[in-house]
């Protein structure tokens, strides 16, 4: 197994963020802070000097990403997060190039079932794949976005739209990535949707995969979380989803409600299972009662309502 160092480079003052998002991905991560040299140590003149001479305000914080994960998407992961969290950063991959790893991964990403009718295949394989009697198809090429339907947050929304989605319900995805939620959204039979990023490339990306699907009652927008979705009464939805971080659940808990029916269901994951508690918390002080929470590999996903 080979395997890349995806480094993120940001402030000192953002550390404990940046790693808190990182080993959201991998538990393993290595930090490089040189903000506690002491030149006045006896052993100071053994010190690199390149060490010596870094910013002492910066920091970087990796992990090993092995050859059969997308490196791609968890780039757009953590960017995704990042700028949900105004924090400043730049990601790199230490000895690769981003655009040879987008399609690398590709050869270890193969059908991978999401629910208990919902299966994603890869676009390079929509020829091969025979769908069996009863499951619901749809064919990813994630590109440069997050969501290829294999992380367990996709997954744990995918299971909570199969059980909560009616056919004519009109559905909001906050932070689409690649697309996939509001494609099986379309699926399976809501009206018409709204799937916005603050990312273009994903926009982008979603939009095509929506194409290839054949989805054409899903507008795509570019937006900061709900800063740029039209809101009004005769624009609410029935169901949304946000597969996003368990601090931004929780920055839209008092927004999202001017989104939603009286009696929408509120689909929302990316939150480890330590951060759980107080997402269920933060919703439930806004009003909302949780109809399902669901746990998948340290991950969590929760199903709100809007109190009666």
């Amino acid at each position: 197994m080979e395997w890349t160092q995806l480094k993120v480079n940001g402030r000192l003052e953002d550390m404990e963020t940046i790693c808190a998002v990182m080993m959201m991905l991998d538990s393993q991560i290595m930090i490089e802070d040189y903000s506690d040299i002491d030149m006045d140590t006896v052993y100071a003149d053994l010190i690199d000097e390149s060490i010596l001479n870094c910013d002492k305000s910066k920091i970087a914080v990796s992990i090993y990403v092995p050859e059969d994960k997308s490196i791609a998407e968890y780039a757009s992961f953590l960017r995704d997060r990042f700028r949900a969290l105004a924090i400043s950063c730049d990601i790199e991959f230490v000895g690769v190039d981003e655009e040879a790893w987008s399609t690398a991964w590709r050869k270890y990403y193969h059908p991978t079932k999401i629910g208990q009718r919902l299966v994603v295949v890869p676009l390079w394989e929509a020829d091969s794949y025979q769908a069996q009697d009863g499951e619901i198809v749809l064919y990813m090429d994630p590109g440069m976005a997050f969501g290829t339907g294999t992380h367990e947050t996709t997954r744990l929304c995918a299971t909570l739209l199969e059980k909560y989605v009616k056919p004519g319900d009109r559905m909001l995805d906050v932070g689409t990535g690649s697309g996939i939620l509001a494609i099986c959204g379309s699926l399976l039979g809501i009206s018409e949707g709204e799937a916005y990023d603050i990312d273009p490339v994903a926009v982008r990306v979603a939009a095509e995969n929506m194409a290839e699907n054949h989805v054409t009652n899903v507008m795509c927008g570019v937006s900061d979380l709900l800063r740029d979705v039209p809101k009004g009464e005769d624009k609410r939805f029935h169901i949304c989803t946000a597969n996003i971080v368990a601090d931004i659940i929780i920055r839209m808990a008092p927004e999202i409600g001017a989104y939603l029916m009286p009696h929408a269901v509120y689909i929302t994951s990316g939150i480890i299972n330590e951060r759980a508690d107080e997402v269920r918390r933060a919703m439930v002080e806004q009003g909302y009662t949780v109809l399902e929470e669901v746990r998948d590999n340290g991950w969590t996903a929760f199903a709100f309502t809007p109190a009666a």
